[in-house]
């Protein structure tokens, strides 16, 4: 049986990049796209109904989430099996808590690149796993 790599990903190009890196250098395990739906997104996301919590935002989050895996499998080109999970949350924190929850070996993560102030006021989700993770972390460019 082969590894299991967990890669987050979100529709960022990183995380596309994240995809196609691990599925050339994992060929052969078992690769799980993650999605971490944001709560904040309802908020400020006006396709899932800007300041108010419009009904269904979250189904549109879920139903997003399956058409975003559908274009990031197609950059998987290996072996192994591919599986793909949602979870709720804030993004860093969920992907920790997904590794605490599930026999993942490993995480390949996209970097948005954030400097400056911007990573300062923001932060880095994969910045955040790579120092919380029990299992290594590879951050993709």
């Amino acid at each position: 049986m082969g590894r299991r790599i967990l890669i987050p990903v979100d529709s960022s190009p990183q995380a596309k990049e994240a995809v196609r890196h691990a599925s050339s250098i994992h060929a052969g395990d078992n690769l799980v796209l993650l999605h971490v739906v944001e709560y904040s997104e309802s908020i400020t996301d006006p396709d899932r109904g800007g300041r108010k919590h419009a009904e269904g935002w979250y189904a549109k989050a879920r139903e997003d989430a399956e058409d975003l895996f559908d274009t990031m499998s197609a950059e998987v080109d290996h072996d192994g099996e591919v599986t793909t999970a949602i979870t709720d949350g804030s993004p860093a924190s969920a992907i920790i808590d997904y590794l605490a929850e599930h026999d993942i070996d490993q995480v390949v993560i996209g970097s948005h690149g954030r400097t400056g102030a911007t990573r300062i006021l923001i932060g880095s989700v994969s910045e955040s796993v790579a120092r919380r993770s029990p299992v290594p972390v590879t951050i993709v460019h």
